[in-house]
């Protein structure tokens, strides 16, 4: 977990601009990437970042300092996409633990490349089943190793309502990526059975 100085939270916390600066560079990697994984799209988690960091500086002053300071301002950046995503109406979320998921920094070869860029939207595809608060868990708790307390804390819910939402998340995601890996194998087989003409 990203982790900042008690020295420049307390200069920030005095409107210290050059300390604030400092502020934003430590975190702008991880709040972009949770951003991203949340609204699946570049240019709405760098509005999404930028409103964030906004967020914090009108509100650092009520900062509690017996909380981590990542943990606040991540979920921040949770609830503000949260609220992106209702006015949208769709739900689009990453997935942990494959490489493909993170955000592109162009290195790839053509091949990888379009491989990723497939396996990607059919995470994107698969994961619109979840509800927002789902998808602020699940990143939380797969990405930045939010404890069950953390989460429940940032999201306004019971323990146990974070580990419900944790369980029946993960099924469902496992559910809908075999049945859409199943329609992906089908459509392929027509594709190629099709006489040419």
């Amino acid at each position: 977990m990203y982790n900042i100085e008690p020295e420049v939270l307390n200069q920030v916390q005095t409107g210290n601009q050059e300390a604030f600066t400092h502020l934003v560079e430590a975190f702008q990697r991880p709040v972009y990437n949770l951003c991203y994984r949340m609204l699946g799209n570049a240019e709405e988690a760098e509005d999404a970042s930028q409103e964030t960091f906004l967020r914090v500086y009108k509100s650092i002053k009520y900062y509690d300092h017996k909380r981590p300071f990542s943990t606040w301002l991540l979920s921040i950046a949770a609830h503000h996409c949260i609220d992106q995503l209702r006015k949208r109406r769709m739900v689009v979320i990453s997935m942990d633990g494959h490489e493909y998921l993170d955000p592109p920094d162009g290195t790839p070869g053509p091949e990888v490349s379009y491989s990723m860029k497939e396996n990607q939207r059919r995470v994107q595809t698969v994961l619109k089943t979840l509800n927002p608060h789902d998808r602020a868990a699940v990143v939380m708790y797969y990405w930045y190793d939010f404890s069950y307390e953390e989460i429940a804390h940032s999201l306004s819910l019971t323990v146990s309502a974070v580990k419900s939402r944790l369980h029946r998340a993960r099924i469902s995601l496992a559910q809908t990526w075999q049945a859409q890996g199943v329609n992906n194998i089908t459509a392929e087989r027509k594709t190629h059975e099709s006489p040419a003409f």
